[in-house]
């Protein structure tokens, strides 16, 4: 069966909901598949895990990485099928609502908000050491930390504010540069490695194995940090209302998203392992890719290096607030959150009072985190668990598929493969990845994690007693068997 016949069939009943008014057809498949990488981050996720990775796995990364990557490549195929279903930017909110419950739909959208806002303040309080590094400068004071932030938050606000098309240009601009330099150096760190050169870690067959050197690799350890290299790819479904062919191209662009993030993670991971020992590498740890840089090349190369990795970071920076508003716009569109966060502008069409709200909440997040330790402990033990959130919506989601589809898994091999076995063996992939973590997290970080679904919780509450949201009592939908 083919994806044809899915969008042939007359979609069920659906409770009203406030009218699309965000800008229809205004990117493309390339441009939404741009916006989904730098969700990802490739450069800044290489930056904190190319060492972590290379130790976890006994310098078998490359082939975690690809591993990783098949059962992603599967959810992503997954969104894809549940967006020809129904396309909106509530996504995961709606499609696990109308397929399960709206209940737990309520939940998991919040987890898909709470994952996005955490993920983009922990790109953010990163941000001014990346800036400052072009400029070989430091900061002993919080405040040039601080200036930095505000003002490339404010812009890139502005810039969402103002419009999709804008902000989809202003990401391919800065893709195009940022990939180029860490593809660049992955080439000749490659090329360094095989030549032999001096002060380089040698490449053997260990390195192709997913049990690394000698088999002391951690696989489970490694798959657990690749996972979280890979979140963010699902922001291309989250703008699909802006996208031209919204039921397809935005799924599509999740599917190529995953499949380039895979050579953007593997090519870096192999390459750029082994140029120096593993003990340098372990030291430099915090700033692996612009040491490595400096190695090949001085400091006018590190300095290169940096700049790729501030692109990363204020693209995902920009990113992070336009998803984060299109979500909090697509539950507000029922009600389930205030009202005034599904407004949208008639002039940017745009949820422009939603995006000042996500910066504003960016910007006092990130003054705290710098001029308080404390508070700093706090964010760290939230933004710990972000890899987790992201996990767990996805779980739900693949298993949403499941639920939707049910009564076609059984139609025929390819039903019973694409929307019944895949999906599930992805949901209990990632079940796995989130006990696992739940098992060596500490137990602040757990506190944490209880901490934002039980605020989840106390929102669904008002959302359904003080906002009486219709969203509750929505019927639950099913694609119906092949006649």
């Amino acid at each position: 069966m083919t994806d044809q016949p899915l969008t042939a069939i007359p979609r069920p009943a659906q409770v009203s909901a406030i009218p699309a008014r965000l800008e229809p057809d205004a990117i493309g498949v390339a441009q939404d598949t741009i916006i989904g990488l730098a969700s990802s981050a490739p450069a800044a996720t290489m930056a904190v895990t190319l060492a972590a990775l290379a130790a976890t796995a006994a310098y078998g990364g490359g082939p975690v990485i690809v591993l990783c990557g098949v059962p992603m490549l599967i959810l992503a195929n997954t969104y894809r099928r549940l967006n020809l279903w129904n396309a909106n930017c509530g996504a995961s909110f709606e499609w696990v609502g109308r397929a399960i419950n709206p209940y737990l739909g309520f939940m998991i959208g919040w987890l898909m908000l709470a994952g996005c806002l955490t993920g983009t303040i922990s790109v953010v309080v990163v941000l001014s050491p990346a800036v400052l590094a072009v400029f070989g400068a430091s900061a002993g004071s919080p405040w040039p930390n601080i200036l930095i932030c505000i003002a490339v938050i404010l812009v890139m606000a502005t810039i969402a504010a103002v419009g999709i098309r804008i902000t989809a240009r202003t990401q391919v601009a800065m893709a195009v540069i940022e990939y180029a330099i860490l593809i660049g150096f992955s080439v000749v760190a490659l090329l360094a490695v095989l030549g032999h050169h001096h002060g380089t870690y040698p490449i053997t067959k260990g390195w192709l194995s997913l049990s690394g050197i000698n088999g002391k690799g951690n696989l489970a350890a490694g798959l657990l940090i690749a996972v979280f290299m890979y979140t963010g790819w699902d922001a291309t479904v989250y703008v699909n209302e802006e996208v031209k062919h919204r039921r397809v191209n935005p799924g599509r662009a999740a599917v190529f998203a995953v499949a380039l993030l895979v050579l953007l993670y593997a090519l870096p991971q192999v390459g750029m392992q082994g140029v120096v020992s593993p003990t340098l590498l372990h030291n430099h740890a915090s700033s692996a890719l612009v040491f490595i840089a400096q190695v090949l090349g001085g400091g006018g190369w590190a300095k290169v290096m940096a700049f790729a990795l501030a692109l990363s970071v204020i693209a995902s920076t920009g990113t992070g607030i336009v998803i984060t508003a299109r979500i909090a716009y697509g539950m507000a569109s029922h009600r389930v959150l205030p009202p005034i966060l599904g407004n949208v502008s008639r002039r940017y069409a745009t949820p422009v009072i939603g995006t000042i709200i996500i910066a504003v909440i960016l910007i006092a997040a990130t003054c705290a985190y710098l001029l308080s330790s404390s508070i700093a402990t706090v964010f760290s033990d939230v933004v710990s668990v972000t890899g987790l959130l992201f996990a767990g919506f996805y779980t739900f989601t693949a298993l949403a598929a499941v639920v939707y589809y049910r009564r076609r898994v059984f139609s025929n091999i390819w039903d019973g493969l694409m929307a019944g076995i895949l999906p599930l063996a992805s949901a209990v992939f990632l079940g796995w990845v989130v006990v696992m973590s739940l098992h060596t997290a500490p137990a602040s970080e757990r506190w944490s994690l209880i901490g934002i679904i039980g605020a989840g919780v106390l929102l669904m509450l008002a959302a359904r007693f003080v906002l009486r949201s219709p969203f509750f009592r929505i019927p639950l939908e099913s694609m119906p068997r092949e006649r």
